[in-house]
């Protein structure tokens, strides 16, 4: 017999079993909490999700031609200091204790948390080279080691290659960008041109909020994504195209506003309960 519209259907669930689920729910609740994990869930399951790393490159591609500037040479390193910081939101890696005699953030180590993989090969591949190192690594370090920078020759196998088309894959796969070939004179190129403004128009108007509506001044109060988000856009160069349509005065602001984070003394903020510390050793990495 078919429902008349406007009507919905209750289903008597036995209490046994809703207090089982319950409690199933508050396990799993639990377990997250112990370790340390926090997951991108925001709400809204219908919502497309983005890790940090795909943030920080949908705010630096080109919304038509689906590429990044030819001359920002800071993105690389950014992306990969958002590696690092993606991988201690999910409660996989963390700093050492700072121990007696107080380390500072630069000069504490990378330690992993949990092996368990996040289900993302880069970063399950970023996992394995910190699990496999001894002995353990700076943030410092890692961002040189995962970017290829270092000077160590043996250090070169540490490098995660073709980051960017990799990360743009995920978001073509996300249905946020497109793929095409694009000529330029004497080459080819794959591009990514955007195809879901709405996702994009989202993460700008985050970035926007974060400092001028829902500014509340302190940092340990923000959501540590959206922290996170503000100072590796920053360290990449791609914070100014989300400031880009704000009115002048409203730019002034939002730009005051970085600043005072930039500004902050990063091993205090460190030090504060319920902060994480690793997060916090790769702003200092790029503002140092």
């Amino acid at each position: 017999m078919n429902r008349p519209d406007g009507l919905i259907q209750r289903r008597n669930v036995p209490r046994d079993t809703q207090d089982k689920n319950n409690k199933n729910d508050s396990d799993d609740e639990k377990r997250r909490h112990s370790s340390g994990e926090e997951y991108l869930d925001d709400g809204d399951c219908k919502e497309t999700r983005l890790t940090l790393m795909e943030e920080v490159l949908l705010l630096g591609l080109k919304d038509k031609e689906g590429y990044t500037s030819f001359w920002n040479d800071c993105i690389s390193s950014g992306l990969r200091g958002c590696i690092l910081i993606e991988l201690a939101l999910r409660g996989r890696v963390e700093l050492e204790k700072a121990g007696l005699r107080r380390k500072s953030l630069l000069n504490r180590k990378v330690i992993v948390r949990s092996e368990l993989p996040t289900g993302d090969v880069l970063l399950d591949e970023a996992l394995k080279h910190i699990k496999d190192t001894d002995p353990p690594q700076t943030v410092q370090s890692w961002i040189e080691f995962l970017s290829g920078e270092s000077w160590n020759p043996l250090k070169l196998r540490y490098q995660l290659r073709n980051v960017r088309e990799r990360l743009a894959k995920n978001m073509v796969e996300k249905g946020v960008l497109t793929t095409e070939k694009q000529n330029f004179l004497v080459f080819d190129m794959t591009t990514h041109p955007l195809t879901d403004n709405v996702t994009k128009t989202k993460l700008v108007k985050k970035v926007q909020d974060s400092v001028l509506s829902r500014w509340v001044g302190d940092p340990q109060r923000m959501d540590r994504r959206t922290l996170a988000l503000i100072y590796l856009a920053h360290a990449s160069d791609v914070l100014e195209n989300a400031f880009a349509p704000l009115s002048d005065d409203d730019y002034e602001v939002a730009m005051k506003r970085v600043r005072e984070l930039l500004d902050l003394d990063l091993d205090a903020e460190a030090a504060k309960p319920n902060a994480n510390d690793l997060m916090w050793s790769v702003f200092a990495a790029f503002i140092k």
